[in-house]
């Protein structure tokens, strides 16, 4: 054998196993995704190809126990009111328990958007399918002894910050699972991920036993909590970036988000495991048209427009008949009002 042969013929790629899911992802399905800002990147993934999907009701989320505060609200049917939300001295309103995207000028339009949060979460979590769960940092901010998921940018000094220990981060996973069980009405397939990207203001020493922590709390929880009828698995996003895409090209300029083409070819893996061949080909049909119906029509009113609407409505609902759970309603709908205009 010659050196070239030799070279050629070894595998410079590290692949990493996936798991054998006993349940498919398909359009008729109802995904929800919860935690960090990895979950919102893979659930636009999804949602961009016009899956049904929940994504984040509270705002990014990032450690297990202020996850499982957010569940335990929805599950408990929580009514917002005038006790859970604050006013900063620059005048917006915000709540402990949420994101800054649900913060607003007025008290009342603050509340207003936490408990529509909670409600549309919990009509969705009903009857949905599959929970995607990704722990972005055991470490957690409290402020008088309460953890908060999010801290408003106010003073640092009012914040007590720790990192969990794998105990606490398993029973806040248990909570977790406990709490959407009881939301849902039918078999739910629940997924848990360790979200890749870099937490590096805790250091890369401190980042990595944050991970380590919530990897080894995730392992703990699943073996201690299996039932046969409510599945609980573990999808290997950080193994994935690790070791498949371990090169900074698959980054960000800031060298610690992940790149569009890593999020990418993770949501590749996740069809990979996840979706059937049939839904495979749907997938590629739905992106040919979005990328085409994406396209910026210059002038509404030209004949040329209403030509290209009167196609795009066209092909959309003979994919809509064709894929089964598909709802291309939204696009259907601006194409019809091209056409009124035209």
């Amino acid at each position: 054998m010659s050196a070239f042969t030799y070279i050629y013929s070894m595998d410079f790629f590290t692949r990493v196993d996936l798991p054998e899911p006993g349940f498919n992802i398909d359009y008729t399905r109802r995904i929800a995704f919860f935690g960090s800002c990895f979950a919102d990147n893979i659930a636009a993934q999804f949602a961009t190809r016009k899956f049904q999907v929940l994504s984040n009701p509270f705002g990014t989320v990032y450690n297990p126990l202020s996850i499982e505060r957010q569940l335990l609200e929805i599950a408990d049917g929580k009514v917002f009111g005038e006790e859970d939300v604050f006013q900063d001295a620059r005048g917006p309103w915000h709540s402990w328990l949420a994101h800054s995207s649900l913060s607003a000028a007025s008290r009342e339009e603050c509340i207003a958007k936490l408990n529509a949060a909670a409600g549309n979460a919990r009509k969705f979590l009903k009857q949905a399918d599959t929970v995607f769960i990704t722990l972005g940092t055991a470490f957690v901010y409290s402020l008088d002894g309460q953890i908060v998921a999010n801290c408003h940018r106010q003073d640092p000094r009012l914040f007590e910050r720790r990192m969990i220990t794998e105990e606490e981060a398993a029973e806040a996973i248990r909570g977790i699972v406990g709490c959407l069980r009881k939301i849902a009405d039918k078999e739910l397939h629940i997924v848990f991920t360790v979200s890749p990207l870099r937490h590096m203001g805790d250091g890369a020493h401190g980042n990595n036993l944050s991970k380590a922590t919530l990897l080894l709390a995730v392992e703990k929880a699943i073996a201690g909590m299996q039932a046969p009828a409510n599945p609980l698995e573990y999808f290997p996003s950080y193994e994935i970036v690790m070791d498949e895409l371990r090169d900074y090209r698959f980054y960000e300029s800031d060298m610690i988000h992940l790149s569009k083409t890593a999020e990418e070819y993770i949501f590749e893996r996740m069809v990979e495991t996840y979706c059937d061949m049939t839904t495979y080909g749907y997938i590629a049909r739905v992106e040919k048209f979005m990328k085409e119906a994406n396209h910026r029509v210059s002038d509404t009113h030209s004949p040329a427009a209403a030509t290209f609407a009167q196609k795009a409505i066209a092909q959309a609902e003979n994919l809509e008949k064709a894929i089964p759970g598909l709802d291309l309603g939204a696009e259907i709908a601006k194409f019809r009002e091209i056409l009124n205009n035209s």
